[in-house]
């Protein structure tokens, strides 16, 4: 599989992001069952846990600017 296929199939933050408040508010239906509540649970720890390491993987591309104006890679 590409990288560039691989990109596509990943949901970006904001989408990830939207998908935890929607779990958010379904786990907060008083009519929402236990097990159910179980599985919204998992599937938005496992969200955070993505969104963790895309914005890992951010800030290890960020760059720097040294004292001599030059570009490094911030690790």
């Amino acid at each position: 599989m590409t990288e560039e296929l691989k990109k596509k199939e990943e949901p970006g933050l904001e989408e990830s992001f939207e998908k935890i408040e929607k779990l958010l508010e379904r786990l907060g239906d008083k009519e929402v069952t236990l097990e159910d509540s179980f599985r919204f649970y998992q599937e938005g720890m496992e969200l955070l846990k993505y969104c963790n390491a895309r914005i890992d993987h951010v800030e290890k591309q960020m760059l720097q600017i040294d004292e001599e104006g030059q570009i490094h890679e911030f690790l």
